[in-house]
């Protein structure tokens, strides 16, 4: 039986009664992500009283520790949470807030090899993930067990939010193929507002609710997106693509969307094109004995944004943003070497094309500023 007391104005809703309380409290929910739309709708669906009856589960999959840039939007976590794993410190806050849920923590990405054990104790999931990998894995994921997916996008001022049901239409109907992977920023690189994950967290635990209970009108066929500038929704419907091929089974899907790692490249002597932070801290305080330098000291050169170099940098760097290397890559030196960083690598990557083929000897800072704070220097701050 539904706990009165703390659902009363639930129960009150027209429409809405024990009966719809009770499947809450016996839903199954897995969702992908304690990050910024997680931390908006899994205490939504806790206190609409999910999971918290007989047989009811609230899973959750993240393998992602907390960190100080996270906590400006991802508000179930707290500044005493940095370093901890999202899927600890979000369990606590949740049966802080209900001691009756049933939570359940998964530290490990969704991934293809471990989506369907996964869900095979699930009837619904929630992909709060960032990124086209992920969303595509959890759709076809959802197709192949049989059970509706509900799933939300965020990236700076603006996001979206859909429900793909059994049957269809589902995610590839709407995104039959995956953007070029040039085309599109993360909320590390692009930014996102917080009133934008609360806005669509939010809708995203409505449409659970609505799945859940059948109170309401899912967003099936219907994307749903807001531009938090503007304070305007928009609606745009989509149907079943007929030409979609069948999902069968489950790929890689990062090589899908062309987000894998690369290969290391050489170049044509065969010696790496990226350095690891260990070996660039090597080279930058390798000196002879007289304390004279060994070779000429590279140009580190930062590809990122000018807020991102504000926020932290590389001491000495030099600022030319992706954008703007075309136009600047005349006047960077020939006779010495040029290493070139980004935030995670992956704008370096393409930096590094650019600079070898104008000539210039280069190599690129394999997993960005990133890996330099986790490997050389703590101070540097990470976001």
């Amino acid at each position: 039986m539904p706990d009165a007391s703390r659902h009363a104005r639930q129960l009150a809703l027209p429409g809405f009664g024990t009966a719809a309380q009770d499947a809450l409290a016996r839903a199954r929910v897995l969702v992908i992500g304690a990050g910024g739309l997680g931390s908006v709708l899994l205490p939504q669906l806790v206190g609409a009283g999910l999971a918290t009856g007989p047989g009811g589960r609230l899973g959750i999959v993240d393998d992602d520790v907390v960190e100080l840039s996270n906590l400006h939007r991802q508000h179930l976590h707290g500044t005493a949470d940095v370093g901890r794993p999202k899927v600890d410190s979000a369990a606590e806050r949740l049966r802080a807030l209900d001691p009756a849920v049933t939570v359940m923590t998964h530290r490990q990405r969704f991934t293809s090899e471990n989506a369907l054990e996964l869900l095979a104790d699930y009837d619904l999931l929630v992909d709060g993930s960032d990124g086209f990998a992920t969303r595509y894995l959890a759709a076809d994921a959802a197709t192949l067990r049989g059970i509706p997916l509900v799933w939300g996008a965020v990236l700076q001022y603006g996001g979206q939010t859909g429900v793909c049901p059994v049957g269809g239409p589902g995610y590839r109907d709407l995104f039959p193929a995956p953007p070029a992977p040039d085309a599109v920023l993360d909320c590390a690189t692009g930014g996102v507002l917080p009133s934008v994950c609360g806005v669509i967290g939010a809708i995203m635990a409505g449409q659970v609710v609505t799945l859940l209970t059948g109170v309401g009108d899912a967003l099936i066929g219907r994307v749903t997106t807001y531009d938090a500038r503007t304070g305007r929704f928009r609606e745009l419907p989509f149907g079943h693509d007929p030409q979609a091929a069948p999902v069968t089974e489950l790929n890689d899907y990062e090589q899908f969307c062309g987000t894998a790692p690369a290969p290391a490249a050489t170049g044509d002597s065969g010696r790496s094109l990226e350095v690891s932070a260990r070996e660039l801290a090597q080279l930058l305080e390798t000196v002879f004995a007289d304390g004279t330098e060994r070779d000429a000291r590279p140009l580190l050169l930062d590809v990122r944004e000018p807020w991102e170099h504000e926020l932290t940098a590389l001491p000495g760097s030099a600022l030319v943003p992706l954008g703007q290397l075309p136009a600047a890559i005349g006047a960077l030196p020939r006779d010495r070497e040029t290493i070139v960083y980004c935030h995670h690598g992956i704008r370096s990557q393409d930096a590094l094309r650019q600079l070898l083929a104008a000539g210039i000897p280069a190599r690129h800072l394999a997993g960005g500023i990133d890996a330099w704070s986790r490997d050389v220097d703590p101070a540097v701050a990470r976001y």
